[in-house]
């Protein structure tokens, strides 16, 4: 290293001497052959890095410019002795030529003259960072075991960091001059530059002075240097003087009592600092910091906690809430954060059993609101809830008797006589054969209990046919997600065989394919391999309790297509227009509705599946529906329909008596 600088000092005291001689046109200088012989150097790789921001003014760039002409007509140029790169900055790094790119004088002059500037920003760092990468490579004519040189030139303060990058270019064998002109920041080019800084570290207050750069050297290259031929000891720096030397310290150190060694000056510790949080000392000097979570304000001293929300990348579903080292999710008033910790989830109190309401819970976020069934009023508690008997508010027009039914209401005839198809009148019929399918839904929504009332719905229908051989047949479908044949119309003969049939019949579960199930009618059931007669009446009854999960219109229309006279009876969450598409018109007559299974025998006794007609065909005995039998299940029923009515009377008066106790107990 002794060396090299040996070798970089007497360059630059060459372009000293050259300055002050007379220049030919285009910079080209005399040499001085008793110079060169005292002071030559050897081969170097030097690469200039020149500061060409906005704040250098163009005379001043001009002047640079000559500078650095001035200093290669001094060098012994050429592909194996001295060459020679160029590196402008500002904002950018520009590689104006590289190591192997002239191995003449006068291809380095040209490309001087013809160099732009960039007049852009001071990024001294890049430019550092740059030429040791790039320009002091093999690819750009570096060549191994030949000293590497940057002399760096810049007017003004590095906008970047510097030290670190400097630091790093030094460890990689790069020794670095730093000259720097007016407004140059001394630690700045401290930073940058090689020990020791009075050899390495050059300031002038003007352009017009660089030519300075290298005269307080010239005695000591070319002169008895003890610093250099003795050893001296020193620590930090040597400078010598005629027949002597001393010793000195970088700055930010304080020389010891010794004279020789040296100590840093931690200004931290002194507590000469302002900084908020953290201050990191530097020999003499100091930088602040933050903890971690915090980062530095443009004062460089104070400290603000990250605003991590405001990155925009939190991914909350609803609220960013900011903390020390991060940020934490929040959810609106009603909702739950999930185990994800980003997304929300409404507070469903009606889903989680949280409610006291008789029938119907609404769910909003966090809270709920009580409704009730149709045919029903909310009383004035919001919770519970009232039948609204509509025989006693409505003209229902019924000829002989009206009964109430939550939300609806039917008519009922005295014993002898039969419903008219109007629903309201009153009178007598005969029974015809028909041939009668029955789709009974057998998805999971019907659960196993109201699977049973759904049996015991198809028995009462079969109770008020004349089943036989010749007379009424009946068959019967179950469907969920595929379609299932119970028994077909010519399996079984008798009502008593039906029935028990029927009530052997294993629930299915799992979907509704309403539309399937309509398919397997019209192709299969009513086909007279299965029993189905020519000349006889077909009919289909469709039993279902929600949406289909199949498209049903195709195979509705066919099936009435094909003449067969389609009944729809739908409970609790059937679709009343997918009931009215698969009923016969007029749909008063085909479509029945009840909102709970409890309810359906009541529809059992008001479905006319007999055909009433003024002559019955054929030699078929008749049988009488409003039968003695048949008065005793409707009696059976209603009385069923009463307790179970009388029992959601108690309930709601015990839970009155109990509301107006806690009343009491509050006053």
């Amino acid at each position: 290293m002794r060396q090299l600088c040996v070798c970089v000092s007497v360059l630059l005291v060459l372009a000293t001497l050259a300055v002050a001689r007379p220049k030919a046109a285009d910079f080209q200088l005399n040499s001085n052959p008793a110079l060169e012989q005292k002071c030559k150097s050897g081969p170097v790789d030097l690469v200039f890095i020149i500061d060409s921001s906005r704040s250098v003014r163009p005379h001043e760039f001009e002047t640079m410019r000559k500078f650095m002409i001035d200093i290669i007509h001094t060098l012994d140029v050429g592909s194996n002795s001295t060459r020679v790169g160029l590196v402008q900055y500002s904002s950018q790094v520009q590689n104006e030529f590289s190591l192997k790119t002239h191995a003449k004088l006068q291809g380095m002059v040209k490309g001087i003259n013809e160099i732009i500037p960039l007049a852009q920003g001071t990024m001294t760092g890049l430019a550092i960072k740059y030429v040791m990468n790039h320009a002091f490579t093999a690819a750009e004519g570096d060549r191994p075991k030949v000293p590497n040189v940057a002399v760096i030139v810049t007017d003004g303060r590095p906008q970047d960091r510097v030290a670190e990058v400097a630091a790093e270019a030094r460890d990689k064998g790069i020794e670095i001059y730093t000259v720097g002109v007016a407004r140059a920041d001394m630690t700045s080019l401290r930073a940058m530059a090689s020990p020791p800084f009075e050899d390495h570290v050059f300031l002038v207050e003007s352009f017009d002075l660089i030519h300075q750069f290298g005269l307080q050297f010239q005695d000591k290259l070319c002169g008895m240097d003890l610093c250099l031929e003795s050893d001296h000891g020193c620590e930090h720096l040597c400078e010598s003087s005629p027949g002597s030397f001393h010793c000195l310290c970088q700055p930010g150190y304080t020389l010891n009592k010794d004279a020789k060694t040296c100590t840093a000056i931690d200004l931290c510790a002194e507590g000469k600092h302002d900084c908020d949080q953290i201050c990191i000392p530097s020999p003499g000097d100091f930088t602040c910091g933050c903890n971690i979570g915090y980062t530095l304000n443009n004062d460089k001293k104070t400290c603000t906690m990250i605003d991590y929300c405001s990155f925009g990348n939190h991914s909350c579903q609803h609220e960013c809430v900011d903390v020390l080292n991060g940020y934490f999710c929040r959810c609106a008033e009603g909702y739950m954060l999930q185990e994800d910790g980003k997304t929300c989830q409404m507070m469903d109190l009606c889903g989680e059993g949280k409610h006291d309401c008789e029938q119907i819970c609404i769910a909003s976020p966090g809270v709920f609101t009580c409704n009730c069934n149709a045919g029903y009023i909310l009383n004035n508690d919001k919770k519970t809830c009232t039948n609204l008997d509509l025989c006693n508010t409505v003209v229902h027009g019924c000829e002989h008797q009206c009964v109430s039914t939550p939300g609806s209401y039917y008519c009922i005839c005295p014993e002898a006589q039969l419903l008219a198809e109007d629903g309201k009148g009153c009178g007598t019929c005969r029974s015809a054969n028909i041939d009668l399918v029955l789709l009974i839904d057998g998805s999971k929504s019907v659960r196993p209990q109201n699977f049973e009332l759904v049996k015991q719905f198809v028995n009462q229908v079969v109770d008020s046919l004349d089943v036989s051989a010749h007379g009424t047949r009946v068959g019967l479908v179950q469907y969920s997600s595929r379609v299932r044949t119970e028994f077909s119309l010519n399996m079984y003969q008798t009502a008593v065989d039906i029935k028990k049939a029927v009530m052997n019949v294993e629930y299915m579960e799992k979907g509704t394919m309403t539309g399937l199930a309509l398919k397997h009618m019209v192709e299969n059931s009513f086909s007279e391999a299965e029993g189905a007669r020519k000349n006889v009446p077909r009919v289909g009854l469709v039993f279902t309790d929600g949406r289909s999960q199949d498209d049903i219109t195709e195979w509705a229309k066919k099936a009435k297509e094909a003449g067969i006279t389609m009944y729809a009876v739908g409970v609790g969450k059937a679709v009343e227009d997918e009931l009215r598409e698969i009923a016969s018109e007029p749909h008063d007559k085909h479509f029945f509705y009840t909102t709970d299974f409890t309810f359906i025998n009541q529809i059992a006794e008001n479905l006319k599946l007999n055909i009433c007609a003024e002559e019955s065909q054929g030699e078929i005995e008749v049988k009488n529906p409003c039968a003695c039998e048949s008065l005793v299940e409707f009696q059976q029923a209603t009385m069923t329909t009463l307790e179970q009515l009388t029992t959601k009377l108690a309930g709601m008066t015990a839970r009155l008596e109990d509301l107006e106790n806690q009343l009491l107990s509050r006053k």
